[in-house]
């Protein structure tokens, strides 16, 4: 199973990226999907989530402008975010709830980091 996070990039303040996370390999099942972030010189935190029922959580710091999706087809996340500042400059993780083909136990599984730019 694997997870490969894309469509990071440099923007000016305001602007909209969209990023994308497409799960692979031998999957049985996806639970929860979710982005995580980490800007240089602190921890990594939580951005969004969205439960294998569609319900939604974000951090405070990004309601209102950033939009969780899923394309449960596809196993694929996306991450739309728009009104951009430069504190969200960071390397977006996506992590994924994962029970494989043939385990009885759900994983967690974590893409490769997208790195985000925001100018001012």
């Amino acid at each position: 199973v694997q997870l490969q996070a894309s469509g990071g990039g440099l923007v000016q303040a305001e602007g909209s990226l969209r990023l994308s996370c497409a799960a692979s390999g031998n999957i049985g099942s996806i639970g929860a999907m979710g982005w995580h972030r980490q800007a240089p010189g602190k921890r990594r935190e939580l951005v969004a989530v969205m439960a294998s029922g569609g319900g939604t959580n974000y951090d405070d710091s990004v309601k209102g402008r950033f939009t969780v999706s899923r394309d449960y087809a596809k196993n694929t996340m996306y991450l739309q975010m728009n009104s951009l500042r430069p504190e969200d400059t960071a390397v977006y993780y996506c992590k994924a709830n994962i029970k494989p083909g043939k385990s009885r136990q759900y994983e967690n599984y974590w893409g490769q980091g997208t790195l985000v730019t925001v100018s001012s």
